[in-house]
């Protein structure tokens, strides 16, 4: 029986027939036009408040967010199906099924876009840390989140300080 106090848990399996019962997603980055993911959080069907788990894809001609780094969550991709290329760094190159990328803090700064004829479909996910700080090195952008706020400054409007 639950308490008063607390609410029901979610399921801890969520099975793959179930996939078309949830309306799937759809999110864009404001600063980048070209930006398109529809998708589901696997992990919000099951409870999980620590940890990111989404089912996604982006369109042809799409991308996911915008070019980036994080400062404190880890993240991750696993291809499922379609192709993608993936930027890393400076680097851009071409994945596919089975490709995983993995973004340790600080991560070096990524972003995927698909330019093919064919959905990429792929796992994302990461820490869901109460604070969160993302370098958006192209556009001279920092974003600060700290729990639901999210706050994004211009760098170079920013002062560097010493505490010597």
């Amino acid at each position: 029986m639950t308490s008063e106090k607390e609410a029901p848990r979610k399921p801890v399996l969520f099975r793959a027939a179930d996939h078309a019962k949830v309306k799937e997603e759809t999110q864009s980055h404001p600063l980048n036009p070209h930006s398109l993911i529809r998708g589901i959080s696997l992990s919000a069907q099951v409870g999980l408040q620590r940890l990111g788990f989404h089912l996604l894809r982006i369109a042809p001609g799409k991308e996911s967010f915008i070019y980036h780094s994080h400062q404190l969550e880890e993240e991750f991709l696993y291809i499922l199906s379609g192709r993608g290329i993936a930027e890393l760094g400076e680097e851009s190159v071409e994945v596919g099924p089975g490709d995983f990328m993995g973004f340790p803090t600080p991560s070096v700064a990524h972003h995927m876009r698909n330019p093919f004829q064919e959905d990429l479909v792929y796992i994302s996910g990461g820490e869901r840390r109460e604070m969160e700080v993302a370098d958006f090195p192209r556009i001279g952008k920092l974003l600060v989140r700290v729990g639901s706020q999210v706050t994004i400054y211009d760098k170079v409007e920013g002062k560097t300080i010493s505490f010597e």
